[in-house]
């Protein structure tokens, strides 16, 4: 949409734009908070967010809020990824699916929806994972905004952000706008990779949940979440167990669901569905489009300052980087400054071993099996080494050779004080720990 404003005298507004003259409000004079410095108000900032080129990360109930409400704020070049499908079970929040649209690929009829209803608006669409893409393709945009239903996924795109800034270059440095809900809660945050705390440094915020006792599971389940998790722990290494499982294929939920829903059968427990399967095994709390739409405002709010320095954004030097949301009895939001942590994995300074307490009389396996439920490790598929020899690898070739470890105590393993080397395939970076015996 091609946009054209008046020269005016000097103190008076300039003339409205139609449907955008709302923004004219913003972006065509100061405000009370405006840094003169960093905001030239009118031609030149309407242009400066028009020349932006930002990524939407999913195309779920987060990602259709914020790619309307990009396109509605002057937005014009617009990129959006999702793998995803559209499943019926979508459409009570969702807003830019229909029913006809079941079995489509969310990112392209998103695209399509908001192209034919902001005209002007370019959104261009991939179908797929995030990892499908490398350090150039994420190089081009301006900023990323998130709008996750995984911690998986949050953690691989915030440590390649990180990997990609070099100090020799600013443009390298892609701001991360973050948002996420769980039922009537919710969180927007704004990350400056290596500038600010990130997403690594805040992981112990997003603890997983609590495990289901394996005896419940294997005997008497009695709910649809334990038929869930029962094809997902047991099942899966009975039949399956040559295939990684990766949550994020259709094929392999589909088959979970499958066995789940034979075992609620056999119990006469009813409620399995394949959208809970989904949010079991990827740790999904149901989505409600209010938290959704507030949130991504939020986003997108900071989007806007961020793209045209009208105000200050969160994140901004000296201010509030993490806001939070609760609506559950009434609507209450909260803002505060994440610090960064030097001893981060992905963006501390020097790649410090962080201190790990490890029960010296546990073995290999369960250290293993605890790892994906430490809220400061959380990781399901680890390779660990120290630095003379390997204790446990992922690859299928040399996992025979290290079985015997799986029943060794750690004690056995490691002594007090030295450093293990953990490796997970899901993200790009090695986490280092000091071993701490635990009393």
């Amino acid at each position: 949409m091609a946009v054209n404003i008046e020269s005016t005298d000097a103190g008076t507004d300039p003339l409205p734009r139609g449907r955008w003259k709302y923004l004219d409000k913003f972006i065509t004079r100061p405000g009370a908070f405006t840094d003169p410095d960093a905001f030239e108000p009118g031609q030149a900032a309407i242009e400066g967010l028009e020349r932006q080129k930002v990524l939407v990360i999913g195309a779920g109930g987060l990602g259709c809020e914020i790619l309307k409400n990009l396109a509605l704020s002057g937005f014009k070049d617009i990129h959006v990824i999702d793998m995803d499908t559209i499943d019926v079970s979508n459409l009570n929040r969702q807003f830019l699916f229909r029913a006809s649209d079941v079995g489509s690929y969310k990112a392209e009829v998103a695209a399509k929806f908001v192209e034919k209803r902001v005209k002007g608006v370019k959104i261009t669409p991939y179908c797929g994972k995030i990892q499908d893409k490398d350090e150039e393709y994420y190089m081009q945009f301006s900023m990323i905004v998130c709008g996750l239903d995984s911690i998986e996924a949050r953690r691989w795109i915030n440590a390649t952000l990180v990997g990609m800034v070099d100090g020799e270059n600013p443009d390298s440095m892609k701001p991360l706008v973050d948002g996420g809900t769980e039922g009537f809660k919710g969180q927007a945050r704004v990350i400056f990779p290596t500038m600010t705390s990130c997403i690594e440094c805040q992981l112990d915020m997003h603890a997983p949940r609590a495990a289901v006792p394996l005896c419940t599971l294997a005997t008497i389940p009695r709910q649809p979440q334990h038929c869930i998790e029962w094809a997902h722990i047991i099942a899966w290494e009975e039949h399956r167990k040559d295939i990684t499982l990766d949550t994020d294929d259709p094929e392999h939920i589909t088959w979970l669901y499958q066995k789940a829903l034979a075992r609620a059968k056999e119990f006469n427990i009813e409620g399995v569905t394949y959208s809970m399967t989904q949010g079991v095994v990827k740790n999904i709390i149901p989505a409600i489009a209010s938290t959704n739409a507030i949130v991504a405002a939020s986003c997108c709010n900071e989007a806007f300052k961020i793209a045209t320095n009208t105000n200050p954004f969160l994140g901004y030097p000296e201010q509030d980087n993490y806001m939070m949301y609760t609506g559950d009895e009434s609507v209450y939001t909260y803002t505060f400054e994440h610090q960064k942590k030097d001893d981060c994995p992905v963006c501390g300074s020097g790649n410090i071993a962080r201190p790990l307490q490890v029960n010296p009389n546990i073995t290999l396996q369960d250290f293993i099996d605890g790892l994906a439920e430490r809220p400061e490790a959380q990781l399901k598929y680890p390779a660990i080494r120290t630095g003379e020899k390997s204790l446990w690898m992922q690859l299928a070739s040399l996992q025979e050779q290290l079985r015997p470890n799986l029943d060794k105590r750690m004690v056995d393993l490691v002594e007090e004080g030295e450093e293990l080397t953990i490796t997970d395939k899901s993200f790009p970076t090695q986490f280092k720990y000091k071993v701490v015996f635990s009393k």
